[in-house]
């Protein structure tokens, strides 16, 4: 019988989501998998300028959701 190899994946190459809280309206950022929020702040501009630098300087993804409509949620872009 053949055995399944767990892939694990490296925490370190999680992406960074940028999403907005409903509970207060701050736009937050969070690596994937992780219930955590790193930081907050008060536009999306902000949040997205910081993860570029934090993503581009460990080559890790950014994931950006959007905030309103009926895509809420959704993915707006992803930049790598």
């Amino acid at each position: 019988m053949e055995e399944k190899k767990e892939s694990r994946i490296d925490p370190k190459n999680q992406p960074y989501h940028v999403s907005k809280r409903a509970s207060d309206r701050k736009w937050q950022v969070k690596r994937a998998g992780s219930d955590n929020v790193i930081k907050l702040f008060d536009t999306k501009d902000e949040a997205e300028e910081y993860c570029f630098q934090m993503g581009g300087n460990q080559g890790v993804k950014v994931i950006v959701h959007k905030s309103k409509g009926e895509n809420k949620g959704k993915i707006s872009k992803i930049v790598k």
